[in-house]
């Protein structure tokens, strides 16, 4: 798994000692409040493992974000290969992010953001990076924009149950690696 630096960062594959903030920002309800659903520590657990090996075989994903001052874990930053989503078919790669309420507003999630387009379209050579949110996600929707994405349209997101129809529709906006260098001149 690469390992990325910006200023304040330390973007690396998740470890043991990451398992207890993985698990609190996959079950707290204020994380969580644009998801249908919550983990139980068993399902964070083995959650944390998939990520784990398949940032080692691929390379990158979503990894953990260590505030190099502290040495604490934030949360997590990263490239994903998406499932089907409806402007995109499964495989496009997402960029996406969670953090712990404690450090949320301190620009670190922009900051990790920009180290990972910049991996994504200069050394994996992508074309496009999409991301996504629930339409009421405010702080996730500023982050893209911040980070030069553009909004393309809305869509009801298949995976959300019709149980949660407050977080069924979704914006969703990418970026071209030809869009990004510009903003790079």
């Amino acid at each position: 798994m690469i390992r990325l630096e910006t200023p304040r960062l330390v973007i690396r594959n998740w470890e043991e000692r990451d398992r207890d903030l993985f698990f609190r920002i996959n079950s707290d309800d204020q994380v969580m409040r644009f998801f249908p659903f919550r983990r139980t520590r068993a399902e964070a657990d083995a959650f944390l493992d998939a990520l784990r090996a398949g940032n080692a075989e691929r390379g990158y994903g979503f990894s953990a974000l260590e505030v190099k001052e502290s040495g604490a874990c934030a949360g997590f930053a990263g490239l994903y290969p998406s499932g089907p989503i409806p402007p995109r078919p499964a495989g496009a790669i997402e960029i996406g992010w969670r953090l712990a309420p404690e450090f949320q507003g301190k620009g670190y999630v922009t900051e990790a953001g920009a180290a990972w387009l910049r991996f994504g379209f200069e050394a994996l050579g992508l074309d496009e990076i999409v991301s996504f949110a629930v339409r009421d996600n405010q702080p996730s929707i500023a982050v893209m924009r911040r980070l030069g994405m553009r909004h393309e349209r809305d869509f009801d997101h298949p995976k959300v149950p019709e149980t949660h129809p407050a977080l069924k529709r979704h914006v969703f906006y990418a970026l071209s690696r030809r869009d990004w260098r510009e903003r790079q001149a």
